[in-house]
């Protein structure tokens, strides 16, 4: 490692949205003193503290898109996709850039990155490291199934190419084995860990943020909400200035920030909006947090969302608060979602859909007082990153179970897990009781620890 002195990071995608990439291009630059060339394209921004390192080097290449073409072509253009991406990861990695002593691959995609990063580690004499996230051809199946032809060819060259490399990382025990036992393929598990920027936030830090955010927090997803209804009434009536010191949840008097008594709960989710999330799991638990507590409250089932909306506005306190749903991400399903959201009529439930900032994000994690994670892997073997995120900031989690899960999420530890919307529902009636003076998050681990 110490014979040229630099490392090359590969990500054939957003390198902003790839924090465990970041954080081993952190790592490389601060820890092994080492001079990094990041090769991947470009989108959204990283986290500042990649862009302010002078030992990090980003060289953004253009992605290619099939735009323009009839959809019953985009089949038959991924060759010509992969052909270009391959030559153009050849052109960065092979002259662009100085020759590094090693090469750390994000994995997937696998095809073409693994071939180019193989043809130029031996053309350059690096060491050949894959950095295994999930299996490439696992998400391929999700569109076109298992059993296809063109999935069985990716995952003959993942595999093929993969067991090339000089070295392998892995997120869990699980994919080890996996990789052990059927790739014959030794790798050595690198659970995630948090930067520093990922810690709970402080009532200043809250403040800010909300202060910031409150357009996008006031202003519901199509229809009129629980938490987009009387925001300025309920402001006068409490005697503060609507869009001057107070947000939805923290007021400032002076110099004093305090939380306010009859704020929602917000609960934070991520998401890529991919095929493995289904978030009609959230939404049906949203629905069903929203009957269960008004049965429990012994609610006339023809209560107008108004005349509710007005007593939380004049400061009536509930056995269960509303719930704000704020889920942060960029991807394909993000708008079919949105409608969905749409259409629901929830008295104490409203939702919010953004994207932030790499600096905001984890500041909305520290402020908020439930995560909620819907991953469930295409191959039942990695981790969500965001959960170790959130843990990260200090938040208690509701994961939904899949078959590695526990080795990040322990149950009755630090968060709970759920197998049906019925059950994130029960978990949300549990852990969310009246929200008076005190962070929702004492009630949680409360909870976790009984």
């Amino acid at each position: 490692m110490g014979r040229r002195g630099r490392a090359a990071v590969v990500v054939l995608g957003d390198f902003g949205r790839s924090p465990r990439m970041q954080y081993h291009a952190l790592s490389l630059a601060r820890q092994a003193f080492l001079e990094v060339d990041v090769i991947a394209y470009g989108g959204t921004d990283p986290h500042g503290a990649v862009l302010e390192n002078q030992s990090i080097h980003l060289h953004k290449m253009r992605p290619i898109v099939l735009e323009g073409f009839p959809k019953l072509l985009h089949f038959f253009m991924l060759p010509f996709k992969a052909l270009s991406q391959f030559f153009m990861l050849l052109w960065y990695l092979c002259i662009k850039i100085t020759a590094p002593d090693v090469f750390i691959v994000q994995n997937p995609p696998s095809v073409p990155t693994l071939i180019a990063v193989n043809l130029a580690s031996w053309w350059r004499k690096s060491t050949f490291v894959v950095d295994w996230h999930n299996f490439g051809y696992t998400l391929l199946g999700l569109s076109l199934g298992r059993s296809h032809l063109l999935v069985k060819t990716y995952h003959w060259l993942e595999n093929h190419y993969g067991k090339k490399a000089d070295g392998s990382l892995c997120v869990t025990k699980a994919m080890q084995h996996e990789l052990a036992q059927n790739w014959g393929i030794k790798a050595t598990v690198l659970y995630d860990q948090p930067p520093e920027f990922f810690h709970p936030a402080s009532l200043q830090e809250k403040h800010a943020l909300f202060c910031r955010l409150k357009e996008d927090l006031s202003h519901p997803c199509g229809i009129r909400d629980c938490v987009s209804f009387g925001r300025v009434s309920s402001a006068a009536i409490h005697g503060e200035e609507p869009y001057a010191n107070s947000t939805l949840f923290t007021t400032q008097v002076d110099h004093d920030i305090f939380l306010k008594q009859d704020r929602p709960a917000l609960i934070v989710s991520s998401t890529s909006w991919t095929r493995d999330e289904d978030f009609s799991m959230l939404l049906e638990a949203a629905v069903m947090y929203d009957r269960r507590a008004s049965a429990v409250l012994n609610e006339d089932d023809s209560i107008e969302e108004e005349l509710l909306w007005t007593d939380i506005c004049n400061g009536k306190q509930y056995l269960y608060p509303r719930l704000l749903f704020v889920i942060t991400g960029k991807g394909p399903e993000r708008e079919k979602y949105e409608e969905k959201i749409k259409k629901l009529h929830l008295k104490r439930v409203a939702f919010r859909t953004m994207w932030l900032s790499a600096e905001d994000y984890p500041l909305l994690l520290g402020a908020a007082d439930l995560g909620v994670c819907l991953h469930t892997s295409s191959s039942g073997l990695d981790l969500p990153m965001k959960v170790v995120d959130m843990f990260g900031c200090g938040l208690p989690v509701c994961a939904v179970s899949f078959s590695c899960i526990e080795e990040l999420v322990k149950v009755e530890k630090n968060g709970l897990l759920f197998s049906s919307s019925s059950e994130l529902a029960d978990e949300l009636l549990a852990v969310l009781p009246i929200l008076v003076g005190e962070n929702l998050r004492i009630s949680v681990v409360l909870l976790c620890q009984r």
